[in-house]
């Protein structure tokens, strides 16, 4: 079993809060500052968080089978620390929750007994009064590694909770493949075996000299070939047009995935197809445009209705310096021409996408 903290490919939430848990060296330096004159220890012991703090993130994008190389570097420096300040009992707790995080129960329980002899071992080689190196820092190495299962389990039940959902995805992709391919059978079938029978009768006619029946039977291969068509169309357009309400569930789902939060504000009036089915497009290209390019963490879609117009807002939480208008915010534009409507960004103080569209409501 692989555990990760983040995806190489994209970055988890995880990943971009990890610099947040470093406020914990704070207790690091506490000590130092009680030190007075003794400037080389403190500069020794502030150079060691470097290579610590490399460590840190090294593991925060490490899987299990390679933790073991930045835990080990995290412990080697805390070992260093712990002979020139106390605090290096924040950084055993650091490797207290990486062993906790990526290894077994037990991994982590053995490891908790040798992290204290180490403490035990520097407790006395230093001579820290009333062995409060010890046992605060046995206290502390327990919390954070208990957390740091606790959130291995909580990662564990994420992942089977994707897996089911993937799972149901395949499931229901599967299921709609099998509609379709009923839906057209059912559509096609008749009208091509029609269409073969009515063929080969056209040919007997036209080989027994009765030119005049066999050019009914060919036109009647005409119509049934125009009527099949039509029916493939109306099907296909079925399958296009899963309308705005599921349009923007989807989206709003696919946004929160990537860790950004997503408010809803307003509500839709009653659209005709046309309207509906491009506002969906439209907002499918503003949803790409904010996972592959913004940094924003938050988006708002807002919605406010006239009597005559439509507004839509689509906002994020982060200013843009420079807008290139690529094929995507053209699109945007074109599918808002079509309709009669318009199109207004806002760089700052966040970015706003504003769509007004004559409100032509559906029949």
């Amino acid at each position: 079993m692989t555990i990760c903290l983040s995806s190489n490919n994209e970055k988890s939430y995880e990943q971009k809060t990890a610099w947040v848990y470093l406020i914990n060296l704070g207790f690091y330096f506490i000590p130092l500052y009680f030190m007075g004159d003794q400037w080389l220890t403190i500069t020794l012991a502030i150079l060691l968080l470097i290579p610590f703090v490399i460590g840190y993130f090294w593991a925060y994008n490490n899987s299990t089978e390679q933790a073991f190389k930045p835990i080990l570097l995290m412990l080697i420096i805390a070992i260093v620390s712990g002979f020139l300040t106390s605090g290096a009992i924040s950084l055993f707790s650091f490797c207290c929750f990486f062993i906790g995080f990526f290894y077994s129960l037990r991994t982590a329980i053995l490891s908790f007994i040798g992290i204290s002899l180490l403490l035990l071992a520097i407790d006395l080689w230093v001579g820290y009064p009333g062995y409060f190196f010890t046992f605060y820092g046995m206290g502390i190495c327990l919390g954070v590694g208990v957390f740091g299962v606790i959130e291995q389990n909580r990662q564990q039940i994420k992942r089977q909770q994707q897996q089911s959902k993937d799972e149901v995805t395949h499931l229901a992709t599967a299921l709609e493949r099998e509609r379709i391919a009923r839906d057209l059978h059912d559509v096609m079938g008749h009208h091509l075996a029609s269409i073969a029978l009515k063929a080969e009768l056209a040919d007997k006619l036209i080989s027994a000299g009765k030119t005049e029946q066999a050019q009914q039977q060919i036109s009647q291969v005409s119509q049934i070939t125009r009527d099949c068509l039509s029916q493939i169309r109306q099907t296909v357009s079925d399958y296009k047009h899963q309308g705005l309400s599921q349009t923007l569930k989807t989206l709003t789902q696919t946004l929160r995935d990537k860790s950004i939060a997503v408010t809803i504000e307003g509500q839709w009036p009653k659209l005709n197809e046309l309207t509906e089915s491009q506002l969906c497009l439209m907002l499918t290209e503003l949803v790409n445009n904010t996972i592959k390019h913004s940094q924003a963490d938050h988006c708002t879609i807002l919605t406010q209705t006239t009597t005559d117009k439509v507004l839509l807002q689509y906002m994020e939480n982060r200013a843009v310096k420079v807008l290139t208008e690529g094929n995507g915010l053209k699109g945007i534009k074109e599918r808002a021409a079509l309709l009669n409507g318009d199109v207004q960004f806002q760089l700052s103080p966040q970015f706003v996408v504003s769509i007004t569209l004559p409100l032509i409501e559906s029949t």
